[in-house]
């Protein structure tokens, strides 16, 4: 289809009970300055009729599509609201895919927590320019790619989708994922707002939660995406102290469009995103996938009395601006033809991802395996043979192909020197294996089964019975136990055993969406690398960092615990939640435990030093600079971490990421790195109001967030 046009998929005029009017073509603005634009949207609401403009505030035709095809999600595209037939108008046609577009078969990238572990936004806005491309190439121009739900426990199911527990990263990854998606003239939506951070019982529970943890914690980076010019935002299924996030009007109209002066729209997340008609007036402008609440109830309000009409108009308006918005702007390329569709050049950047996101949690010296040195090589897991990269939820992406640990290692070493076993073939053939190899390499961890969207097997999405089809096996959802599968421990600790006794090394990589915990078995290990869901191209980035083709560079987006009780308290059953301000490192630090692995960890092939850290501020912004110095022999990227300590006064987080930057440096070279953060970062909420605590702040570079001696510069606010 053309960019921004709608499809003719519904009778002229259906609704309004009359003949048609005579078609009349507003397809485009002719101006396509925001003056011009808001003269086209104007002239397109005095056209159309109340039932025309209600029928741009809801999908259409989803449930008659997925079940035509066989209930795979992102067969095509699906109609998102917008769209009048009658006057030319254009629909938003929309695509999910956080790892990817979720259509055809397009480029797998690694989910978005891997991309987290990469603390590189330059890399991120560059997959979210090769998203857009092929978003465009296959017919749609709405993303909901952006996905910044706050990890508060690594048990929730979609971890997997989000970029990890601290705000200021969710930020930074989730405005350039968004505005690298809008850059070919696709409408990015940020998700899931707000307080998404429960798989389960996403549909119904209620999360009770104060001003200052909403706003400090929960929020923040929502709006900096939004201030950044990401142009539509989904509301998401739990209530919100009390009511639904779909039909909230504190959340949607108060905060969203009072507080932060939100002017693009917002659509509800599919099927039962929102639950009565004045969801319209609390701010919902789109009920998605189709009208099961409003439509026909939503008309009915407004000619009753009991909607404004008002109300109407601004959700529409809201809506056209931006359609007409990509609509008269000039693309980036002179086409996207499908040919774009996990082209070369977005291979290539999948497997760059892969490798960027890695993290080497421990290693006594066993990697990088030298050439000589590893010839044959113990391969263990059913996980090394399978193509594992994330949920079958709405975030999947059927690539072309998939290259496994077992391809890539096979490839590299010759099929005959790779020696396979997996845990159900039992401890004799995992001793063999070692004993007949240089090295082992156990590929463990998760997969679609254990953690994802929960998909509860008689899922219906809301649609005729009868069309279901018959139901599936549930899969997905949250983890009630954040450690390996036994047998897979089984395994490792049989594999320790016999690498152990032979003297050879054992490399053991997890592969999962968020923290595992790794105290059964971590001393069988001589290093340990979480790769979690790395995309179409994991297993060659995988070989690769191995043989140290590739250097890990990747930093923990979250807090590997040593004991579950840790973390919050997380139950994927709850009927009601309390959020407050405490989670991850933050948490930790408070309450004096050392984790296993901090927030920020990665080892490196190489060492890094820092010197020189300056710290200023200018106006409502902190400036900082820093000199980093590989000390090694290899060439290596490196993220610079920097967290702030307040002056003491109120109760607050102990120290807080405030910026980060991603350095890449030759063996011995010395760069200094520019890192900016605004001065919000450092605010709290009392009140309604924005507050900054006078007195002495502490600005630390540091290796991760336990860092014991980091470098230090003071600065008073």
């Amino acid at each position: 289809m053309g960019r921004g046009r709608g499809r003719p998929d519904a009778r002229k005029g259906e609704g309004n009970g009359m003949t048609a009017p005579e078609a009349i073509d507003l397809s485009r603005p002719g101006d396509p300055t925001p003056e011009g634009i808001d003269a086209h949207v104007t002239r397109v609401l005095a056209e159309a009729t109340l039932a025309e403009k209600i029928g741009m505030m809801s999908g259409r035709g989803f449930f008659r599509a997925f079940a035509e095809d066989g209930r795979v999600w992102g067969a095509r595209p699906y109609r998102a609201g917008g769209g009048i037939e009658r006057l030319g108008v254009p629909a938003l046609w929309f695509t999910d895919g956080p790892r990817g577009v979720a259509r055809g078969q397009s480029t797998c990238f690694p989910c978005t927590m891997a991309r987290g572990a990469s603390f590189d936004p330059g890399l991120e806005r560059r997959i979210g320019e090769a998203m857009g491309i092929e978003i465009r190439a296959q017919g749609c121009n709405l993303s909901g790619a952006v996905c910044v739900n706050l990890l508060r426990h690594p048990g929730w199911g979609r971890a997997q989708e989000t970029y990890g527990e601290d705000p200021v990263l969710l930020a930074e990854m989730g405005m350039a994922l968004g505005t690298g998606i809008q850059a070919h003239n696709v409408i990015a939506t940020v998700k899931h707002f707000a307080a998404n951070s429960i798989e389960n019982s996403r549909f119904h529970v209620d999360v009770q939660i104060g001003e200052r943890a909403l706003h400090e914690v929960y929020l923040p980076h929502f709006r900096e995406i939004l201030d950044a010019g990401v142009m539509s935002v989904m509301t998401a299924y739990n209530r919100l102290n009390g009511e639904y996030c779909g039909q909230n009007p504190h959340l949607l109209t108060e905060i969203l469009r009072g507080e932060w002066g939100f002017a693009g729209f917002v659509h509800s997340d599919w099927v039962m995103g929102v639950h009565e008609v004045h969801g319209a007036a609390a701010g919902l402008d789109i009920e998605n996938p189709e009208p099961r609440v409003w439509g026909e109830r939503l008309l009915a309000a407004v000619r009753a009395g009991h909607v404004s009409p008002f109300t109407i108009d601004t959700a529409c308006r809201r809506i056209l601006r931006a359609l007409f918005t990509i609509a008269a702007a000039e693309d980036p390329l002179p086409a996207y033809p499908e040919r774009l569709v996990a082209c070369a050049r977005h291979v290539a950047l999948a497997r760059e991802a892969a490798e960027k996101s890695a993290v080497l949690l421990e290693n006594d010296g066993a990697l990088p395996f030298g050439a000589g040195r590893v010839r044959r090589l113990a391969v263990l897991g059913r996980l090394a043979a399978l193509a594992n990269t994330g949920d079958h939820g709405s975030s999947d992406v059927r690539a072309r192909h998939v290259v496994t640990a077992l391809d890539a290692l096979s490839a590299r070493l010759g099929e005959k020197a790779v020696l396979h076993a997996t845990e159900a073939d039992g401890a004799g053939h995992v001793e063999a294996a070692i004993g007949a190899a240089d090295a082992a390499v156990a590929v463990v961890g998760l997969t679609a089964d254990e953690e994802g969207e929960y998909i509860p097997g008689d899922l219906s999405l809301g649609q005729d019975p009868a069309a279901a089809g018959p139901p599936r096996g549930a899969r997905g959802g949250d983890r009630r136990d954040l450690r390996l599968p036994a047998a897979q421990v089984a395994m490792l600790r049989c594999a320790g055993a016999a690498a152990s006794a032979a003297g050879k090394p054992l490399v053991v990589v997890i592969v999962a969406g968020s923290a595992v915990l790794v105290e059964e078995w971590r001393e069988e290990a001589s290093a340990i690398l979480q790769t979690f869901y790395a995309g179409m191209e994991g297993g060659t980035a995988l070989a690769r960092l191995l043989f140290g083709d590739a250097v890990p560079s990747g930093r923990l987006p979250f807090t590997v615990a040593r004991d579950p009780a840790h973390y919050p308290a997380f139950d994927p059953d709850a009927t009601t939640a309390c959020y407050d301000l405490w989670h991850g490192y933050p948490l930790l630090l408070r309450d004096g435990i050392q984790p296993r692995y901090a927030f920020g960890h990665g080892l490196s092939y190489t060492r890094f030093a820092y010197r020189g850290l300056k710290v200023a501020r200018r106006d409502a912004r902190l400036h900082a600079s820093v000199a980093v110095c590989n000390l090694g022999e290899v060439a290596a990227g490196h993220a610079v971490l920097l967290f702030a300590e307040g002056p003491g006064g109120i109760e607050r987080w102990p120290r807080k990421l405030i910026a980060f930057a991603r350095v890449d440096l030759a063996p011995g070279e010395t760069r200094i790195v520019d890192l900016e953060a605004p001065l919000q970062r450092l605010l709290h909420r009392d009140r309604g109001r924005w507050l900054l605590e006078p007195g002495r702040w502490r600005f630390l570079l540091c290796r991760d967030a336990t860092d014991p001696a980091p470098l230090a510069a003071e600065l008073r606010l």
